[in-house]
């Protein structure tokens, strides 16, 4: 037991330091909203190592922690949202036999994207924020990608150590 203790925790500090490496950087385009999303490779690889409801609790935590250090109320709103639907968009996808961790990811940076701007629309109550979808489609297929192919290096790593829950 307290061997899985620990393994939340880590997990839970490396989504923190993750979120916290995102917020420092600069983004990589100069498009207002788009993140690489770097907390997720934890997230993803926390489904794929752990049980899901691990993984949950460890998404909550980082969305939690990184709010208070970070973002703020309305942070938290958008990043609760966004982690909420995505994981349990992923959660369903996963079941898939056919969908890889990269799928899955792409499923999640997608379904983020679109909890995100729903919140938006509520918070400024507006539906013009819609027209922003797209491109925050394609920059979830595209960080969905990269999120994907970073999780499933580093759990090919994990097994190859022999590393288990």
């Amino acid at each position: 037991m307290s061997k899985k203790v620990a393994y939340y925790g880590i997990f839970a500090a490396l989504a923190v330091l993750m979120g916290y490496v995102e917020f420092v950087l600069p983004s990589p385009v100069p498009i207002q909203g788009v993140k690489l999303g770097l907390a997720n490779v934890i997230v993803v690889i926390a489904m794929y190592f752990m049980e899901e409801k691990s993984a949950l609790a460890i998404s909550i935590v980082r969305v939690i922690m990184s709010s208070l250090l970070f973002g703020g109320f309305s942070g938290f709103l958008y990043s609760i949202a966004g982690a909420l639907v995505s994981f349990g968009a992923m959660c369903i996808v996963k079941k898939i036999k056919a969908v890889s961790i990269i799928g899955v990811s792409i499923v999640g940076g997608i379904f983020h994207n679109i909890a995100q701007i729903t919140v938006a629309a509520l918070v400024l109550n507006t539906k013009g924020v819609f027209y922003y979808l797209p491109v925050l489609l394609i920059s979830g297929v595209i960080t969905g990608i990269i999120i994907g192919l970073i999780s499933k290096y580093c759990l090919a790593h994990i097994e190859k150590a022999g590393i288990r829950f």
